[in-house]
C-alpha cells in the first residue's frame, strides 16, 4: 500500500516521504480500514518534528483521525464487518491507503455525513464539547467569545455554542475567514482581532463582557481577553497557536472573579471514563441528528500531502483539511 512515512524527525517535513509499504494485518481485537478520508491536525505536523507528547519510534505513519470502510477484522472482533462504513482512529496510521485501529476506537459513520466530514469531526467537536459543556457549563444566553474561530477547534466551538443557545462572537485575524464563518454558521457577531478586540467585545455585549472565552491561541489574545470578560467569567485555555504561553495576573482574576480552565479533552475522558463515553455519545448524537455541521475546507490526494500540511501550517484552513487516499 502507499503511505506517508516519517523516516526521520526534521523541520519542514524533510523526514517525510511517500513509500510503498506492506499492507498491515489486524491483530485479534483490531480492524483494518480502507481509508477514504483522514483529517490533518496540528499534532500530526508536530509529530513529524518530534514536538508532540506522543513520540512513536521511527519510522511511523502519522494520521490521527480516519473514516473509511472495514477491509478486514481480527479474530475477536464481532462488532464490525467488511464493507461497513466507519469512523474513528488511533494515534497513528491515517495517512495511508489502509490503517489498523482497535475495534474499540471505531464507530459506524453517520449516514448523513460524508467520509471527509466524519474524519474531521471527533477531535474538534470533542474538544469543543468538553470545553463548553463540561468545563465552562455554558448556558443558553451566555456570551461566548471564540478565538481562532476559523480553525478546526474554533469553528467547532462556534457551531456547538450556537446549538447550545449561546450568543457567539467569532474572532479571527482575517476578514476573509470571518466572512466564511458568517456565511456557514451565522454567529451573533464577528471581530477581527488584528487591531485589538477589547472595546469591540464590550460594545457588542452592551458592556457586559464575555461570559466564556474559548482560547486556542494564547499569547496576546489571552492577555486582552482577560480585560473584556464579564464578572464570574470563564476563560478556556485550549492551546497556544500563537507560540507564547501567557501568564495570568491573579489580581485580575480576583477583581473580576474569573476562572481559568485548562481543556484536554482526551485526558478528561481518561480521568473520567464514564463521562468520556458520555462525551463521545453526545457529539455523535448531534452529528447523526444533523444538529451540528463540520466544515471541510479542502480535500487533497495522498500524493499532495505536503499541500495539505502547508494549508494548516500557514493558517489557510477554515474548518478541516482532509487527505483522501482514494483520490
Amino acid at each position: 500500500m502507499r503511505a506517508l512515512l516519517v523516516e526521520e524527525l526534521a523541520a519542514d517535513y524533510a523526514g517525510c516521504a511517500l513509500r510503498d509499504v506492506p499492507t498491515p494485518e489486524p491483530g485479534p481485537a483490531e480492524v483494518r480500514v480502507r481509508v477514504r478520508a483522514a483529517a490533518v491536525n496540528f499534532p500530526d505536523l508536530l509529530q513529524t518534528r518530534g514536538e508532540y507528547q506522543h513520540k512513536p519510534p521511527l519510522p511511523f505513519i502519522p494520521g490521527l483521525e480516519i473514516a473509511g470502510e472495514v477491509d478486514a477484522v481480527g479474530s475477536e472482533v464481532t462488532s464490525f464487518a467488511p464493507g461497513q462504513a466507519v469512523v474513528g482512529g488511533a494515534r497513528l496510521g491515517g495517512f495511508s491507503e489502509y490503517a489498523i485501529t482497535p475495534a474499540a476506537g471505531l464507530r459506524p459513520k453517520p449516514d448523513r455525513m460524508s467520509f471527509s466530514e466524519a474524519a474531521g469531526f471527533a477531535t474538534a467537536y470533542l474538544t469543543a464539547y468538553v470545553a463548553l459543556v463540561r468545563r465552562a457549563q455554558a448556558q443558553a444566553g451566555d456570551w461566548v467569545l471564540v478565538h481562532g474561530a476559523a480553525g478546526g477547534v474554533g469553528l467547532a466551538a462556534v457551531d456547538l455554542a450556537r446549538h447550545l443557545g449561546c450568543k457567539v462572537i467569532a474572532a479571527s485575524a482575517s476578514d476573509a475567514k470571518l466572512a466564511v464563518v458568517r456565511e456557514a454558521y451565522a454567529p451573533h457577531a464577528t471581530v477581527n482581532v488584528t487591531e485589538g478586540f477589547r472595546e469591540a467585545v464590550k460594545t457588542i455585549t452592551g458592556g457586559h463582557g464575555a461570559d466564556i472565552v474559548y482560547d486556542p491561541v494564547g499569547g496576546d489574545v489571552f492577555d486582552e481577553s482577560l480585560r473584556c470578560m464579564a464578572f464570574d467569567g470563564r476563560i478556556l485555555s485550549i492551546g497556544f497557536t500563537s507560540g507564547r504561553h501567557p501568564v495570568l495576573p491573579v489580581n485580575i482574576a480576583l477583581i473580576k472573579g474569573i476562572s481559568v480552565m485548562g481543556v484536554r479533552a482526551g485526558e478528561y475522558g481518561r480521568r473520567f471514563p464514564d463521562r468520556g463515553r458520555e462525551n463521545h455519545e453526545a457529539i455523535w448524537r448531534l452529528a447523526r441528528e444533523g444538529l451540528v455541521t463540520p466544515r471541510v475546507h479542502a480535500e487533497y490526494p495522498l500524493a499532495e500531502w505536503r499541500a495539505a500540511f502547508d494549508s494548516l501550517a500557514d493558517r489557510k484552513v477554515v474548518g478541516k483539511a482532509i487527505i483522501r487516499p482514494d483520490l
